[in-house]
This record gives structure tokens, sequence and C-alpha cells, in this order.
């Protein structure tokens, strides 16, 4: 009741009186009340107040809602779930936020060709629940997969666990329909088959992170449910051991479908929030070890593996009993970030890649930037690809710790790069991390990637002020972000 007498408010702005010709009065919010729930994505160091939100329903109202846009110049940014982590989603303060959570049908599903279309909306978990019963599903798995969207999937070419064997978000898009900048539908990949002759357009677009055009449709490839499935828990009472052991399996030949990592601060997380599976609170590190494929081979692999194990001083391992066990086991896992809220009032997670073999001098090299700053970092990531995710724990409320927070997540991404390795393997760059691209660009080829940003994204009017660094404002950013927290 309360929120239709607000709703009968007429507002006095032409842009909004527009902007609810084109979609609906019900579908625009423009009260600060109904704003403050989108001033930031994830990502919760930045924030930043839009000037409306629209929920759209059609590619014909996104097409007309960015023509509109940029006929009077206003900036704007394409939404999902709001789950990102690196503040992609965020406004630095007066766009108008165009919600795609209202596309989220599936449009059309072929299982001779292994393809389903899917609108922007549709959660990631859901596909695979709604094809699982006939054989099927789809093999991205972020940890927020049980709200994320595809749409933003593609935004940030998400990954996940079981990305090591099957690829992250762009390897299983087949076709995609966007809305540039200038309002034109464009189509991208044909009949299911992306490898079309020319520029590879449909890699440019995945992982764009909503800079250079708005996803509508998306073609996605499902897999085959695997015949064979197996789970391993390995229990490490030294890091370096785990970490060996990580890179002894690839070495191996053995190519697993998620190898994950935890330490001792993660599993205190995981083992005082939900989920809790019982893990020992004095070991070091666990592996979580998932293979899968073919029933005549798997117990060859989990033999193999075994050995690799005990051949780098396992304390204790097990292998799953059942499927309840190894849902138990995942569910502690995919809990692993929101876990953190349990023995920490805020937390960073940060995003770094790394090749494998390198895995102890890093997280060695994590835990000096930990004691430098007197923060507790959390370790848990993707092992087997090196995908590192530090949690840097900290309390807005304690004056500086914010501002520490952000130094220590800095230096960690900083860590990585030294390494060869990059700033980001899945969360994006958003706002967070515009500046650290300076860790492995230099200024000629951030360039080059402005410049194809220009070609789709002239007037920079579409998620303006993201992925690449501006002149003086990332450091202006930062600064009045601390300052708004720490007050």
């Amino acid at each position: 009741m309360f929120g239709k007498k607000r709703q009968k408010q007429k507002p006095d702005d032409a842009v909004i009186q527009q902007l609810m010709q084109i979609v609906g009065d019900s579908e625009v919010l423009y009260l600060k009340e109904d704003l403050i729930a989108y001033e930031c994505d994830g990502y919760t160091l930045s924030k930043g107040m839009p000037k409306a939100v629209i929920f759209v329903k059609s590619t014909k109202q996104v097409s007309d809602v960015v023509k509109y846009l940029n006929t009077v110049g206003i900036p704007y940014i394409a939404r999902g779930a709001g789950t990102g982590l690196s503040g992609g989603a965020t406004p630095l303060g007066g766009e108008v936020i165009i919600s795609l959570v209202r596309m989220k049908r599936m449009l059309h599903l072929d299982l001779k060709n292994r393809k389903a279309v899917v609108e922007p909306g549709y959660i990631n978990l859901k596909l695979t629940q709604s094809i699982s019963d006939k054989g099927y599903y789809y093999a991205p798995d972020p940890s927020s997969q049980y709200a994320c969207t595809i749409g933003g999937n593609v935004a940030e070419n998400s990954g996940g666990a079981h990305c090591l064997k099957y690829g992250v978000t762009t390897n299983h898009i087949l076709g995609l329909e966007f809305v540039l900048p200038s309002g034109d539908v464009i189509e991208l990949g044909e009949e299911g088959i992306p490898d079309r002759p020319g520029y590879d357009l449909l890699g440019l677009l995945t992982g764009s992170e909503g800079t250079l055009g708005i996803v509508t449709k998306i073609t996605v490839k499902i897999l085959k449910n695997p015949e064979g499935k197996k789970t391993v828990l390995a229990y490490y009472d030294d890091i370096g051991d785990a970490s060996q052991a990580v890179s002894d399996i690839i070495a191996a030949g053995i190519i697993p479908a998620a190898l994950e990592m935890m330490d001792s601060i993660a599993i205190e997380g995981v083992e005082s929030a939900a989920y809790p599976v019982g893990h020992p609170r004095d070991i070091a590190a666990f592996l979580l070890i998932e293979v899968d494929g073919i029933d005549a081979g798997i117990e060859d692999q989990i033999d193999e593996i075994l050995t690799v194990c005990k051949n780098n001083n396992v304390r204790e391992i097990k292998v799953a009993k059942d499927e309840e066990e190894r849902g138990l086991w995942w569910a502690n896992r995919k809990m692993g970030f929101g876990a953190m809220g349990a023995i920490s009032p805020d937390y960073l997670v940060q995003d770094g890649v790394i090749p494998r073999t390198r895995l102890p001098e890093v997280l060695a090299k994590i835990s000096e930037i930990s004691k430098k700053y007197e923060l507790r970092i959390a370790n848990i990531f993707h092992a087997g690809d090196g995908n590192l995710h530090p949690l840097i724990l900290f309390d807005a409320s304690i004056p500086g710790e914010s501002e520490r927070a952000s130094k220590a997540g800095s230096e960690c991404l900083k860590v990585c790069a030294d390494v060869g390795g990059s700033i980001t393997g899945e969360h994006g760059v958003g706002i967070e991390k515009s500046a650290e691209m300076r860790f492995i660009f230099t200024d000629e080829e951030m360039t080059a990637q402005t410049n194809i940003r220009a070609v789709f994204n002239p007037e920079d009017l579409l998620n303006p002020g993201k992925l690449f660094p501006q002149p003086g404002r990332c450091v202006e950013i930062k600064r009045e972000i601390t300052k708004e927290v720490v007050s």
C-alpha cells in the first residue's frame, strides 16, 4: 500500500516522464528511497545514486530507451541481478539504470543441437535445473549462480569452479543479440556456429563489461551430463604441500572438472556459517577435487589423485560416499564468500590470476601483505587454473580500515601481475580495478582498447567511467569512497 501511494506522485522531471511513456509508469523508479538499493553492486566500497531505474521487458524497449537517452545526452548502465564484485553496474552519479531482470525467459531449447536461447535476466542455475531431467546442463558455475543472470555472466565473462575443464562463459556463447549505444539491434552468431569468418565480435562483446552494447538475447551451448563423477576432499597441514599437489595433479595429465582450495581462515568462515561440513579447524588448507567423464576411467583418475595427495604429505583424504555428501561439500564451497560475514563485519573480494607453479610464492606474499596492513586475508580460489580470490577482512566502522583494505587488495593484484598473471579472472575490472589496469597494460595498449570502445560507444554514454583508468579520476574516486565509508 505504501508503495502504491508513493507511485501516485507525479514526477516533474521531463526525462522521467518520457521514460514512463516508453516502458510504463509502474516500471520506473525515481524516488530516492527506491533508488538506494541500486547505488552499488556486490562491490560496496563505491556508491553512487542513479537518476532513475527502469525495468525493460523487450529488446524494442531497450532500443527505444537507449535512443531517447542518446538524444538528451544522459548516461546509462545495464544491470542484471547486481551480484557483480567490481562495481561494473555501480553508478558514478546521475545515470539511468536499465534493469534487465524482467527479461527472464528461455526462448528456445534445442537438445538435438545442444543449445538454448535465453534472455539476459535468466538465472544461471535455473538453466541447469530446467534441463537436468533431460540429461543436460550448463557448465559455467559462478559461486553466485543461484542469483546471477546469464546476461551479467556475458558482461563479465564469468567463470566458476568447473571452468578448469570446461572453460569460462565465452567458451559457451554461440550467439548474441545486443543493442548498440545508437539504439540499433545487432545479431551475432548463426545456427549455433560462433566461429564465422571475420573478426571475433562474440569474443569482443563477451567480457566487455557493458561498455560496448546491451545484450538482449543469448544463445548458449549446453552439455550432456557426464556418465560418472567423483569428488575428493584432501586436508593439509601445510599450504605449500597443498599447492604442490595442485601442480602435480595437472602434471600427471589429469584435468579435473574442478580443483578448489581454501585456507584456514576461509575454513573458519564456512564452518561458522551455513552448510558446515566438519572440516578440522587446525588444518592449513584443503583441496576439493572433482573428476567427471566416462565411468570406465573415473576410478583410475581418483587413484592417481589419491597417490599425488599422499606424496605431498596429505593429513587425511576422503572420497564422497554419495551424491548427498558431494552436494554438502559443494554447498560449503559455494558459500565461501558469503560465509565471511560470519567472521568479519566487512570484506573485500579480490580476483587475480597466476601461473599454478607460483602458488606457494604468491600465497606467502599475500600473507606478508596481511601482516603489513594488520588485516586478516582469507584465500578461497580455483587452484587448478590459478584464479585466486583473497578476501580482505575489515571493519568499515573503524577509521582507516577501509582504506587499508583497498590498499591491501591492490597490492595483492600487483603480486599477481608481477609473476606474469592478471588482475582479474572472472569478476571484471569495473570501478574497483581500473587504476590497476596499469599493472598489465601500457598506455598505448589501453588507448588501442579505448579506441575500440569509441567505435561502439562514441559518446561514452553507456556505462561511462568503467574498465579503463581516467587521468586523475581513479585516485579521486578512491579518496572520496574512503572518506564516505570512514565517516
